[in-house]
């Protein structure tokens, strides 16, 4: 029987990955985990729920004994965009706070997910159909806790057998949580605002492509790869997966589609300009869809009218 432990359960991936997980294997079976920030009542209420510090070995260790965890989804990180303001935090909470968790993880027989991301790639990585295995040069101390992160993993396994498997993330779209610093979070805002406002002001330049993923298949992908036989893994950690590409002006173009009076105009953010052109236009996900049948299900046109429907409803019911 699965018993789950999900920490960074109250951000973007981690809230919804919770509810999901509760819906499959009971919610008394997962526990999810926070440091500061208060759980909505949907989460909260839905299964328990501890405060935690991942850069503190003994919070997590401590949860996983009382509970008797089996598999842990380590969520808890700093996103790019914050990770390049704070770059010694994003190294304490991503890398120390992982080789905490990977310790518990050996010490109590754990399985371990961990998401890396396509902020590992850098600006000498092939661009299109960014393969599996290649050079990963980044520039961002985001992308650098991401490689260290992947390389961790893969040491863990292969020197004290610990069951770690993870997958390289794009940008995640979802019509739940808000965007947290991430250099992707346009993708999300503009759909808010195509709804309240009928325009957008896009911080990344167009003809800027980057692999985006809607976030139930975020979530599947977290969940597929946990139920595989591992003996179908050869890579087991930092899988690219992906969903679908795009630049600012074909997403916009999906949404006038259904908002019609939709305008976008742009100021751009150097910062994240930069970080979006070190990251691929694509990647190749072949690998995933061979180990472990990986299949996304959500392509733009179909994530656009499910995140215009689910947003309208959203927004009009909190004017009521």
């Amino acid at each position: 029987m699965t018993k789950a432990l999900v920490t960074g359960a109250v951000g973007q991936i981690g809230s919804e990955l919770t509810l999901a997980l509760r819906e499959r294997y009971g919610s008394d079976n997962v526990i999810a985990t926070g440091h500061k920030t208060e759980p909505g009542e949907t989460l909260l209420n839905s299964g328990p729920f501890h405060f935690i510090n991942c850069s503190k070995i003994d919070t997590v260790a401590e949860v996983v004994k009382n509970y008797k965890v089996n598999t842990i989804y380590h969520l808890a990180a700093i996103l790019s965009a914050v990770a390049e303001a704070k770059p010694q935090l994003a190294w304490e909470v991503n890398i120390n706070g992982l080789y905490n968790v990977l310790e518990v993880a050996r010490e109590y027989g754990c399985s371990l997910f961990t998401p890396s991301s396509i902020g590992a790639f850098g600006p000498t990585t092939p661009l299109d159909n960014t393969p599996q295995n290649t050079i990963q040069r980044p520039n961002t101390m985001y992308g650098v806790t991401k490689v260290a992160g992947e390389l961790l993993c893969d040491y863990y396994y292969k020197r004290f057998g610990v069951d770690t498997r993870g997958v390289r993330y794009p940008g995640i779209i979802s019509n739940e949580t808000l965007p947290g610093g991430g250099t992707t979070d346009y993708a999300v805002e503009i759909y808010y605002e195509a709804i309240k406002h009928k325009r957008y002001t896009c911080y990344i330049k167009a003809g800027t492509f980057l692999d985006m993923m809607y976030m139930p298949d975020a979530i599947k992908a977290a969940i597929d790869i946990m139920e595989v036989d591992p003996d179908k893994l050869i890579h087991r950690n930092a899988f690219n997966v992906t969903a679908m590409s795009f630049d600012p002006e074909i997403i916009a173009a999906e949404i006038k589609k259904i908002i019609p009076e939709f305008t976008m105009d742009y100021d751009i953010d150097s910062v994240k300009q930069a970080i979006a052109e070190s990251w691929p236009n694509n990647m190749d996900d072949s690998t995933a869809r061979e180990e472990w049948g990986w299949n996304p299900e959500y392509d733009l046109e179909a994530m656009t009218k499910d995140m215009i429907e689910v947003l309208s409803k959203k927004l009009k019911s909190k004017e009521e």
